[in-house]
């Protein structure tokens, strides 16, 4: 189970890293306006800036003026992104106090409760990402697709996929580690049984078996004959 758990926390963590880099990302959606190659310009927009290039490479970016003027689903997508990040970090610390090959986190019993914690924060922060991403693609293809919308329509950016793709870790990470605490759980219960059982049972063959703790009956044949010997002594 120590290989799963390992091979659980680097999901997780490779999961974090990538929500962290879609967070930062300022191509949660672009579009590009080219009449030729050289013409190209590319609008892109993230959560928190605003950023226009062309083909030359230059690229100009500027934050969001106001926090109270922007759209809700930009405020929630980065309240969500901010969660995740946050619920990554806890489930990688935890995660790394909880394991079996760790020398931190008390006994046993201590260590498989932190290990479950640490899964449910991976699961918290993959939702989190997942639903941030969708409702952000969910906005962008509403208004492409939408022929009353007259104002300038944006594409899917590569935030959104790799933001998707570092939810899946997560979730994938956090159940890891919660079907490892419940796979030692059943082994040991397995175990505590088979020794329960094999204590008070001999190694007698089948069919003549007899509880190791039962005393065998007394003999007193040797008592009686010492006893008869003293009286013909005694005669």
């Amino acid at each position: 189970m120590s290989s799963l758990q390992i091979m659980a926390l680097l999901s997780g963590m490779a999961g974090l890293g990538a929500t962290i880099a879609a967070t930062v990302s300022n191509e949660w959606k672009a579009t590009s306006r080219a009449s030729s190659v050289i013409t190209a310009t590319w609008v892109l927009q993230g959560l928190w800036n605003n950023c226009a290039g062309n083909a030359i490479g230059a690229l100009h970016c500027r934050p969001h003026h106001t926090i109270f003027k922007l759209e809700g689903y930009i405020q929630a997508c980065r309240g969500l992104m901010i969660s995740a990040i946050c619920l990554g970090f806890f489930g990688s610390t935890f995660a790394l106090v909880g394991m079996k090959c760790t020398k931190i986190g008390g006994t046993d019993k201590n260590k498989a409760r932190i290990a479950c914690f640490a899964g449910v924060n991976f699961l918290l922060s993959g939702i989190c990402s997942l639903s941030s991403c969708s409702l952000y693609a969910h906005r962008i293809t509403s208004e492409f697709f939408d022929p009353m919308f007259v104002a300038q329509k944006y594409e899917l950016g590569a935030a959104l996929f790799i933001g998707w793709s570092g939810s899946i870790l997560c979730i994938l990470g956090g159940t890891m580690l919660c079907f490892s605490i419940a796979g030692s759980k059943s082994r040991s219960q397995a175990n505590y049984i088979y020794k329960g059982n094999a204590s008070h049972i001999s190694s007698y063959p089948r069919g003549q078996a007899k509880l190791v703790t039962q005393r065998p009956p007394p003999d007193y044949s040797n008592s009686s004959r010492m006893q008869h010997f003293d009286k013909n002594v005694y005669v």
